[in-house]
């Protein structure tokens, strides 16, 4: 099996349970039995239960509606605003590019957690802290793959034969340049979108993102942390779908790159 169908089949199984989790728990996710604390994974419990006697398998599924869902939130309004101001800057060119330039320059200087540390320093910890932080963390990595891309595609002769013909600018964009930027959007997607996983585990695991009782995958580490020789599944478990996320999108992401590459080289 390929490296595509791995990354397919690893996304295709995390977005099942995403879906199941909407539907779907054995057990109410943050309901406390002290009898059951820390049980080992059995029939009853197949992932075991914490230290609060929660069911780890219905915290997994409840979790995974929150670590996907604000992650995939986050790249989305990240790459938004990088498209719009890629386009922008690799379009119009000039000062605008300049200026444009500048800001994902100072932007870049500053990761999605360390910018989440300060807004959570600023108003409190929540959902709207990592959405923000990992979204400005994104904005320069889609502006310049945009940009890039632009710059490229604007000198092509079937632009240079719109714009002969009469076509605006707008119309150039929308029917000309956006669709030859699917492909290189896509990959940077699939790869931001690992990155804002790991990120919004990262930043749940310091306290800043995702509070209790609400579980999130990194939340769930960070309250296991004080039981991982007690009870190592809670420790495994949320650790062992966050890898599989991450490197899922990143097996996705690396097969279209290469998919390209095998495309320009007439393969």
């Amino acid at each position: 099996m390929d490296s595509r169908k791995w990354g397919i089949l690893l996304i295709g199984v995390l977005l099942a349970l995403t879906v199941l989790g909407w539907f779907y728990t054995p057990y109410d996710p943050n309901e406390v039995n002290i009898a059951e604390r820390f049980q080992p994974p059995g029939r009853q419990h197949p992932f075991g239960t914490d230290h609060f006697g929660r069911d780890v398998f219905s915290r997994i599924l409840w979790g995974a509606r929150i670590s996907l869902a604000v992650g995939a939130a986050a790249v989305c309004l990240g790459a938004a605003m990088g498209i719009c101001l890629g386009l922008a800057a690799g379009f119009f060119g000039g000062w605008w590019d300049e200026l444009l330039m500048r800001i994902s320059t100072s932007l870049q200087a500053l990761p999605s957690i360390l910018l989440a540390l300060l807004f959570a320093a600023i108003w409190s910890p929540g959902v709207p802290v990592v959405l923000w932080g990992i979204a400005l963390g994104n904005i320069p990595i889609f502006l310049r793959v945009t940009r890039n891309q632009v710059l490229s595609i604007k000198r092509r002769p079937y632009v240079e034969a719109a714009r002969a013909l009469g076509a605006g600018d707008l119309r150039i964009i929308v029917r000309h340049i956006l669709p030859n930027l699917r492909a290189a959007l896509l990959v940077q997607f699939s790869v931001s979108l690992a990155g804002a996983i790991l990120a919004e585990a990262s930043l749940s695991y310091l306290g800043v993102g995702i509070q209790p009782p609400d579980p999130s995958w990194g939340r769930m580490l960070r309250e296991a942390q004080s039981y991982g020789s007690l009870a190592p599944w809670l420790v495994v478990v949320p650790g062992l779908f966050i890898a599989l996320a991450v490197v899922g999108f990143n097996l996705l992401g690396d097969n279209w790159i290469y998919g390209r590459e095998r495309l320009y080289e007439g393969e």
